[in-house]
């Protein structure tokens, strides 16, 4: 059975895209691999927190987590910062990476803006601690979407230049793994815009612990168009309202466009919007109440954390002391 390691950021209570984009992605995998899961609040800190709320956001994403079906028995999530490997095997691999190799990280490009000798140097290097998150694992597999390829093929880069200098066959070549065609969500009230949590708009977005209420008038409020939905696919062409609430019926249901038209094409957006609401009412509302269930037990939360936490080190501990013999630390 091979290993998955997977990371997500602590950034408040997931949207509907972070949904269908990664997070149902990570529970269906762990039918047939060896999970590894965790909250990477390490990363989040390449950009200022404040304390308060990372501590209750972090939380927040490990309930989430749960509520959508992690198994924290079978399988192991924890937070990054509660195991010291991660950030150990980093410096290693800020040793390693070449300059020139980060200069092409086109996610910093995007994220540093304009002004990118006020960003910090830990968003700079950010793809070196990527890569140790999954070495410190011996992970082979994990999955990425389009943003996250670069930062994969760098990671390799780095376990090949490690390997070579220091004549071993020591870190795995990590494979990507291809969920099929990622569902992308955009936002209700921009077909043009991924749907965020940083849009300053809630109604842009569902999140997963809207109740059913909220759900309901959120789609009900989406943008659309003056015309009723097309027959075909092609129909949608130049209409991304349209396409984004048929793209989100469509994986929802596991199915594709053209199916969602059959059923539904030439209905106005009233009819279908209702029917669009009462499936994310269906879909979502048991992952809401598991999640209000888990925060109304914080300490519950923390202990599954904290057991992670043993797990993931007993793992990557003897992993990261043995690239550290290799590289000549001294032990004592």
């Amino acid at each position: 059975m091979q290993r998955i390691f997977s990371g997500i950021q602590p950034s408040g209570i997931p949207t509907l895209g972070n949904y269908l984009g990664a997070i149902r992605n990570w529970a269906a995998l762990q039918n047939d691999h060896e999970c590894i899961y965790c909250v990477v609040d390490l990363h989040a800190i390449t950009v200022f927190q404040n304390p308060q709320e990372l501590t209750r956001q972090t939380r927040e994403m490990a309930a989430v987590l749960l509520a959508c079906g992690i198994d924290p028995r079978k399988h192991v999530l924890f937070l990054q910062s509660h195991v010291r490997a991660h950030a150990q095997l980093g410096w290693i691999f800020n040793c390693i990476a070449r300059l020139g190799w980060l200069n092409r990280m086109t996610q910093f490009k995007d994220k540093a803006g304009k002004d990118r000798e006020n960003a910090s140097a830990g968003l700079y290097v950010y793809p070196n601690l990527m890569a140790a998150d999954i070495h410190a694992y011996h992970a082979t597999r994990v999955p990425v979407g389009d943003d996250q390829r670069q930062h994969l093929e760098l990671a390799n880069d780095i376990a090949q230049k490690f390997n070579h200098d220091y004549g071993v066959d020591f870190f795995p070549n990590i494979e990507p793994l291809i969920m099929g065609p990622a569902a992308r969500v955009m936002s209700l009230r921009d077909g043009t815009k991924k749907m965020s949590k940083s849009d300053p708009s809630d109604q842009s977005r569902i999140n997963l612990n809207d109740d059913a209420d909220t759900i309901a008038l959120k789609v009900r409020r989406a943008k659309t168009d003056p015309e009723p939905l097309p027959s075909e696919v092609a129909g949608l062409e130049g209409r991304p309202e349209a396409r984004n609430l048929v793209g989100i019926f469509a994986a929802l249901e596991g199915t594709d466009h053209a199916a969602v038209l059959r059923d539904h094409g030439g209905k106005g957006f009233g009819d279908f919007k209702k029917s669009l609401a009462d499936l994310l009412v269906e879909k979502l509302a048991p992952i809401s109440a598991e999640t209000r269930r888990y925060l109304d037990d914080p300490a519950g939360v923390d202990a599954v954390l904290r057991d992670g936490a043993e797990r993931a080190a007993a793992i990557a501990d003897p992993i990261v002391a043995e690239a550290e013999r290799l590289v000549g630390f001294m032990r004592v």
